[in-house]
C-alpha cells in the first residue's frame, strides 16, 4: 500500500507542472491591442465602513500605466481607444461585459482586446487578472488571475508583473 501511495504521489508531482501549463495560441505580433483598462471592484468591509481609499484609485492608474508600458516595451502597438470610449463607458466592467470589449476592439481594427480587474476582498487579500481576447472570435488568447497579500503599491506591482512575466511575456523555453 505504501508503494502505491508513493507511486501516486510521484505521478501527481510529475503531472502538476504539465497541468499548470497552458497551451496558448500563437499571437499575431503585428496586430494592435485595444487596452480598455483595469476595473476596480471593491466589496470590502473596510471600504464600506471607512470609505474609498484614494491610494487604491491611484494604484489602478499605476497598473494601467505599467501594463501599457510593458506592452509597448515588448513591441506591441496599443490602439487608440478614444473612438469607442463611449461604448466602454456604458459598462461597469469591460472584463465581464459579454464581449463588448472584443466588439469595440474589432470596431477599432485591433486584433486583440485587453482588459483587467482588481478585486479587493479585504485590506489583506486582493485578486487581480488580465485577459487578452481575439477581437474576431472572442476567444481568450492569454489570461491569468493572481491573489496578492497586502494592499500596497509594491504588492500591486508585484502581482501584475507576475501576470505579465508568466503569461504574456514569458521567455521561450520556459
Amino acid at each position: 500500500m505504501r508503494y502505491l501511495i508513493t507511486m501516486l504521489a510521484a505521478l501527481l508531482g510529475l503531472a502538476a507542472p504539465a497541468l499548470a501549463q497552458q497551451d496558448w495560441p500563437e499571437l499575431d505580433r503585428s496586430a494592435e491591442v485595444a487596452f480598455f483598462g483595469i476595473t476596480y471592484l471593491d466589496d470590502s468591509i473596510q471600504t464600506e465602513m471607512q470609505g474609498a481609499d484614494p491610494a487604491e484609485a491611484a494604484r489602478i492608474g499605476m497598473l494601467e500605466e505599467l501594463v501599457a508600458d510593458r506592452f509597448a516595451e515588448e513591441g506591441w502597438t496599443l490602439a487608440d481607444t478614444a473612438p469607442v470610449q463611449d461604448q466602454i463607458d456604458r459598462v461597469v466592467n469591460p472584463a465581464k461585459c459579454y464581449g463588448c470589449d472584443t466588439r469595440a476592439a474589432a470596431d477599432l481594427g485591433a486584433g486583440y482586446s485587453l482588459v483587467g480587474e482588481v478585486q479587493k476582498v479585504s485590506n489583506l487579500i486582493l485578486s487581480m487578472n488580465l485577459q487578452m481576447r481575439d477581437a474576431e472570435t472572442g476567444d481568450m488568447v492569454r489570461g491569468r488571475v493572481v491573489d496578492i497579500r497586502s494592499n500596497t503599491d509594491e504588492s500591486w506591482q508585484r502581482g501584475m508583473n507576475y501576470i505579465l512575466d508568466n503569461t504574456f511575456f514569458e521567455e521561450e523555453g520556459e
